[in-house]
């Protein structure tokens, strides 16, 4: 589900649509959903060089980018994601990569499942579902799985443009939960004697309409780490 801007569609989405029905068809044609570019907030916070051996996790990795972007940083990457469809596109773009060797890719569904280990840097950027998704339960199971030393990162959208909204009320999308970071580190309920607050910024992001008209929407970032 990485993305550099929300799903939206010419049919109404129920909210009780079964996920992984949903994310299939979402990534199942032969478009490209997203740029295929890395999610620029993950460019610019994410820790850089990494250590030797170093392991990141990319949850809802989506088409990919974010998970081959860290492989050709240097991190040895996990890519996961509920759609099988949206891993064949991020196995597409790891074989044009000089990176291939240093990422993997795992069909997870993060509401119930999540992958065994510790990583040196988890990344969960536009974790956002229009069906319904465990969102903080994942975002938990993220924070316990980071190793002492590390790091994790959430990347989210705090506000859209009008256009999107629109779209979003056309759909019937009327509860989409766009949380601030206040909000995540709530949730998350994070003991602070165990983990530090790096980074808690908001970002805006000048984009274009459907018809080229300028607009903007704001993303948020948290970056938080585990101490030794």
């Amino acid at each position: 589900m990485a993305h550099d801007h929300p799903p939206t569609s010419s049919r109404q989405v129920s909210p009780d649509a079964d996920p992984a029905e949903h994310w299939e068809e979402f990534y199942g044609g032969d478009d490209h959903p997203w740029t295929g570019k890395p999610n620029q907030l993950l460019v610019d916070h994410a820790p850089s060089p990494p250590a030797p051996g170093a392991t990141a996790l990319d949850i809802g990795c989506g088409s990919g980018a974010d998970a081959v972007w860290l492989a050709e940083q240097g991190w040895q990457t996990l890519g996961i994601d509920l759609a099988e469809a949206a891993l064949r596109h991020a196995r597409a773009a790891a074989s044009r990569s000089s990176a291939a060797d240093r990422v993997r890719w795992q069909q997870c569904n993060v509401s119930t499942d999540f992958p065994a280990g510790e990583w040196d840097l988890i990344s969960a950027s536009y974790l956002h579902s229009p069906v319904k998704l465990e969102r903080i339960t994942a975002l938990r199971r993220a924070a316990d799985a980071v190793r002492p030393g590390g790091v994790l990162i959430i990347i989210g959208h705090q506000g859209m443009p009008e256009w999107v909204q629109r779209r979003w009320h056309e759909e019937g999308l009327h509860d989409v939960s766009l949380p601030t970071t206040a909000d995540v580190l709530a949730d998350l309920n994070l003991d602070r004697d165990v983990w530090t607050v790096e980074v808690d910024a908001v970002d805006t992001v000048s984009m274009s309409d459907p018809d080229g008209n300028p607009c903007e929407r704001t993303d948020n970032i948290l970056r938080l780490r585990r101490r030794m």
